[in-house]
């Protein structure tokens, strides 16, 4: 059964924010708001967990899984190394809709970096997404809470149509923005790329990036 948890996004409620967490430490998987759509959830660092993913989407293991953090101590732990431009990027736009590409750290699991040595990281600016991964203490999953070719989803109820029956969880935090995903740039690279022009336009990025 798929536990559904009405969560406050302005104030978010301690002991629901716990169950949520509850939830991910055994294991589960949860749809959840951020900054941009809903997102699967799941703590990166369980193996088993990150794999009910792909099962849940019907996503091929070719494709990386980004993830968000709650607080800039946990990038350490799945960053291998933080390029000078992307301290840049993350000065201006964490908390944020900004997803970065780092080299990943060796603890990484491949099957979030699709075997690549990447991993896309954001430092989120929705509340609940926030309070979730500090209370884990680390990294959570976010790839979009939806069937793999079905349409994003910004709502609880949008997440509930594709998905019910294969949750642990879903949280209903209201409607989120929408429109378009997170801007990723690969900071891996020279010189560094947006391989997706998401919330953030491509020219406030290329202006961050040239300065010295």
């Amino acid at each position: 059964m798929t536990t559904i948890l009405e969560i406050d996004p302005g104030k978010p409620e301690a002991d629901r924010i716990d169950e949520a967490v509850a939830i991910l430490k055994r294991g589960g998987v949860i749809a959840f708001p951020t900054e941009t759509f809903y997102g699967l959830g799941a703590d990166a660092r369980n193996e088993a967990a990150i794999e009910k993913i792909f099962g849940i989407k019907g996503r091929d293991f070719k494709n990386p899984i980004l993830v968000v953090i709650g607080d800039r101590g946990h990038l350490d732990a799945f960053a291998a190394d933080i390029p000078e431009k992307a301290r840049k990027l993350m000065e201006r736009f964490w908390p944020g809709p900004l997803t970065i590409i780092f080299r990943a750290a060796p603890s990484v699991s491949p099957k979030l970096t699709a075997g690549s040595g990447k991993i896309g990281i954001r430092l989120t600016s929705h509340p609940i997404a926030m309070e979730i991964s500090k209370r884990l203490g680390g990294p959570v999953t976010a790839t979009s809470a939806n069937l793999t070719g079905a349409p994003e989803c910004s709502s609880a109820v949008e997440a509930l149509s594709q998905l019910e029956g294969r949750l642990d969880g879903v949280i209903d935090g209201g409607h989120t923005p929408g429109g378009k995903g997170s801007t990723i740039v690969d900071v891996t690279v020279y010189p560094q790329k947006v391989l997706r022009e998401g919330m953030i336009p491509s020219s406030l990025i290329q202006d961050t990036l040239a300065t010295t």
